[in-house]
């Protein structure tokens, strides 16, 4: 079995794909001087769009085609988490040796004087993981999934 195949890893496997599609991103922004500019973060959205759309299918082709809701309501979450975890802790590093950065953040953002790495990175955190939270819950109204049972008082 492949790595691509193990349905108990689809969490983590995509989680680290979605990480590392922010960190590149990051880089680029970082290598194009366009890390101040706010309004850019709506790009990481089709990252993780992306990330979760792909584990949600890759679930259900593991599952021979069955995606319950609840199942796969879990599954886009803690693959998102997992993705913003990493990213977050990378955020956390660069912060704590940019120093440049850090202080670029502190004088030009309204809450700058009371940020330091671990509040801006655990910002970034909830702010991923509900980003992901929201993604999840609009890529499953979407994507087909399983019916729900036939209600009790309803047989034929």
């Amino acid at each position: 079995m492949n790595i691509w195949n193990r349905p108990t890893r689809i969490p983590e496997i995509y989680g680290s794909i979605i990480a590392l599609g922010l960190i590149v991103y990051f880089f680029l922004m970082y290598a194009l001087g366009l890390l101040e500019v706010i309004e850019l973060r709506l790009l990481n959205l089709p990252i993780m769009l992306g990330g979760v759309y792909f584990a949600l299918k890759q679930f259900a082709r593991t599952h021979d085609g069955h995606l319950n809701y609840f199942r796969g309501l879990a599954v886009g979450v803690a693959t998102s988490s997992i993705g913003a975890a990493t990213f977050s802790l990378f955020l956390f590093l660069f912060l704590r040796f940019n120093n440049g950065f850090m202080q670029y953040i502190i004088e030009h953002e309204p809450m700058g004087p009371y940020l330091n790495p671990y509040i801006a990175s655990f910002m970034v955190l909830l702010e991923g993981v509900f980003s992901g939270l929201f993604i999840t819950f609009v890529l499953l109204n979407w994507v087909r999934s399983d019916q729900v049972n036939e209600p009790s008082g309803t047989s034929s």
